[in-house]
């Protein structure tokens, strides 16, 4: 008990001290305590974040207090989110670490909030109506967490201003793609100084070529998955198909190796790498990865990778498996943190889209920490209701009134005659005569009971 009483104190006196990080950001006391109170209620073991759960969390009497400090009181949750990402460097900064980009989606029943619409959701593994955040997640060798995020806003959105500013969209923020808001957060990373050594993501982004040549001239290296599609350039042609690179692969080159640890324990493939164009610096390299299952050969998976001239196969094949921690932030994030129960159609309280979730992690955890959420589904505040005055009751009603007349004499009881001890012996069934009505003979009684499995004794 006094374990669990001092694990308690300690992460309230680091939550507090995280809060004074960015106290300044706000004017007056008041959303500075609701800020507090927010931050609480989010890693409270509640089940469910929304203003309504978290303001009772806090011991509001009502919701107020949270909506104003997310719809209506002026501050910028960039600023905010920068200082909070230099307390994650402090605490979990690694220059080895990786930089992890991926998308969730967040399912919507209705169409007004920012960016809704049909589209894939991963979440769900098919086609939904949901808003899609584009995610920056930062894994080291101490914790794991999310620093950075986007909306998407599908074409359908920009093209409507007038559905944009109904959600609280400003009118300078126009259609950009996720590669381009993922190739804007690394580059924000990488400009803030935030120290990582590799990048990845899944195939979503690593086909784009554009980023990949990017990274390259800026010279950070990265493993990025691909489709089977995807061309590179070789020393015999100029697009050349990267599964066609394995085709004639002795079986030596490839390699058994676990990736990392999964839901159903380690996950083990086939890996293999080609070297693709040369680099002009001697100390750098690219690679082709090949990934194929165990189980079903068939089934091969690829990435491109640039790194140093050193760099071995076991490596790559970690950075490759280092992308499934953004999945662990989601999951950690929607089920402790409640990043998936916020209910806002507009877009922040700056107006802009690019910030949909205005907090920041958390203080992040050895396995991830809690990331950015926003309050979830807002119930209808109830008024109290003004004392009523007591109700009159009625009175009683009088008393019937005795019967008047002769009463009915009630009917004597019969005595019952005593049954026969007698046992009963079964009679036979009579068999009845057949008759016929023109050419055809009814059944007999005697053919109906042994169809009906009647046995005569």
């Amino acid at each position: 008990m006094g374990g669990v009483l001092v694990d308690a104190r300690s992460w309230a006196g680091e939550l507090k001290a995280l809060h004074e990080r960015f106290v300044h950001r706000f004017a007056r006391s008041e959303p500075r305590e609701s800020a507090l109170a927010y931050m609480r209620g989010l890693v409270a073991p509640l089940e469910r974040k929304n203003g309504w759960t978290l303001a009772e969390e806090a011991g509001h009497a009502g919701p107020d207090r949270i909506h104003r400090l997310l719809n209506r009181i002026d501050w910028d949750a960039d600023e905010v989110l920068d200082d909070v990402r230099e307390y994650i460097v402090e605490h979990l900064g690694d220059p080895d670490a990786v930089l992890i980009v991926d998308d969730t989606g967040f399912l919507k029943k209705g169409v007004r909030s920012a960016g809704v619409q049909r589209q894939y959701s991963g979440t769900a593994g098919r086609t939904e109506n949901c808003q899609v955040g584009v995610f920056l997640a930062y894994a080291a060798g101490r914790g794991r967490t999310l620093i950075d995020r986007r909306l998407y806003l599908p074409a359908s959105w920009t093209e409507d201003r007038e559905r944009c500013r109904r959600a609280g969209i400003d009118d300078a923020v126009v259609f950009e793609t996720k590669v381009a808001m993922a190739r804007a957060m690394v580059r924000r990373a990488v400009e803030e100084k935030i120290p990582f050594r590799w990048v990845t993501a899944d195939a979503g982004y690593g086909y784009s070529k554009s980023w990949r040549s990017e990274l390259e001239r800026a010279d950070v290296f990265h493993v990025m998955a691909t489709t089977r599609h995807d061309t590179v350039v070789t020393r015999w042609a100029l697009d050349h198909p990267v599964q066609d690179l394995f085709h004639d692969l002795p079986r030596q080159k490839w390699k058994r190796r676990s990736c990392g640890n999964g839901s159903h324990g380690l996950r083990v493939f086939d890996w293999a790498r080609v070297e693709v164009r040369p680099w002009h610096r001697e100390d750098r390299r690219r690679w082709v990865i090949a990934r194929r299952s165990v189980r079903r050969p068939e089934e091969i998976s690829y990435y491109i990778a640039y790194c140093p001239t050193d760099t071995t196969v076991d490596q790559l094949i970690h950075i490759a498996g280092a992308r499934w921690a953004v999945e662990e932030c989601f999951q950690t994030a929607k089920q402790e943190c409640g990043l998936d129960d916020y209910p806002r159609s507009a877009a922040t309280p700056a107006g802009t889209a690019t910030s949909p979730w205005p907090w920041p992690p958390t203080p992040a955890s050895p396995s991830c920490g809690p990331a950015t959420s926003m309050p979830g589904k807002q119930k209808r505040i109830l008024r109290p209701r003004p004392p009523q005055p007591p109700r009159t009751q009625a009175p009683d009603p009088p008393p019937h009134p005795p019967p008047t007349g002769t009463r009915r004499p009630c009917p004597a009881l019969v005595e019952l005659a005593t049954p026969t001890t007698t046992p009963s012996t079964r009679q036979p069934l009579q068999t009845a005569r057949p008759h016929t009505t023109g050419n055809q003979q009814t059944i007999t009684t005697k053919t109906v009971a042994v169809l009906a499995g009647y046995q005569e004794p």
